[in-house]
């Protein structure tokens, strides 16, 4: 199979970028399991001090691949995102998204993860879960602490689009510009970040997300089980095939 994640380092910047078209970079098996991979080999890159998570076309990610979904049980995929959201909350670099198109469902937990998110003011977000008789389950873990109580309420409870300046002041994103200063930005920050000492950098960040991997290692099997039950209640089957027979 083509290869959905793509790896590079240059001037102390792992730069990994999402590229899987055919489903607009949703989290299938294959994806989650390269982005992982990808995180492990930036976490032990001496040439890189920060990594980037960015995506190739309009979409950064669609959220959990519903042909996968559709087809069986989901435990070990939410336990794959769960995985995801702790490997990039205890890699020992910094870890900042480029957030420039949309973003839904499964994907946010990726942006929510990451310890700095640059995002376009005109990306759009949703949590889409509430829609197909589901939850943001798996990436309630890193979401729900990142977001205020009453943005979080609104967000999941309606599944409506939200942009990336609302999502600044929501908590979920670090910061919000309009799409034409996005990589001036993000080159900003990163230079800023790659600044710091190594041990440093390792340190902090392990003070900043160690509430959240506590949080995450003690209710990850409990949301990996719901999301499992979801997924597989008639429900959440039914209104996915539907959703798969519109795209089609």
């Amino acid at each position: 199979m083509s290869e959905l994640v793509h790896y590079a380092v240059a001037d102390d910047i792992a730069t990994i970028t999402l590229d899987s078209p055919h489903n607009r970079n949703a989290l299938s098996r294959q994806l989650v399991a390269e982005l992982s991979a990808a995180l492990e080999r930036a976490g032990v890159d001496d040439a890189a001090k920060v990594v980037v998570v960015r995506a190739e076309g309009r979409v950064f990610c669609s959220g959990a691949d519903l042909s996968e979904a559709a087809g069986g049980s989901m435990e070990e995929g939410a336990l794959a995102i769960v995985g995801l959201q702790r490997l990039v909350l205890t890699l020992p670099k910094p870890v900042v998204v480029r957030l420039h198109g949309a973003v839904r469902a499964g994907g946010i937990g990726i942006v929510a993860a990451a310890d700095v998110v640059v995002a376009a003011s005109e990306a759009t977000f949703a949590l889409t879960e509430v829609k197909l008789g589901l939850a943001p389950a798996a990436i309630s873990l890193t979401v729900l602490p990142r977001m205020t109580s009453r943005a979080a309420a609104l967000t999941a409870l309606s599944g409506e689009v939200f942009t990336g300046a609302q999502a600044a002041s929501y908590g979920l994103v670090t910061t919000a510009v309009p799409a034409a200063e996005l990589d001036v930005e993000l080159e900003r920050v990163v230079a800023a970040l790659a600044t710091g000492a190594p041990q440093g950098l390792r340190e902090t960040k392990a003070l900043l997300t160690r509430d959240l991997v506590e949080h995450l290692d003690a209710r990850g099997p409990e949301v990996a089980a719901l999301s499992a039950r979801l997924f597989g209640s008639p429900e959440a089957q039914e209104a996915m095939l539907a959703f798969l027979s519109r795209k089609r």
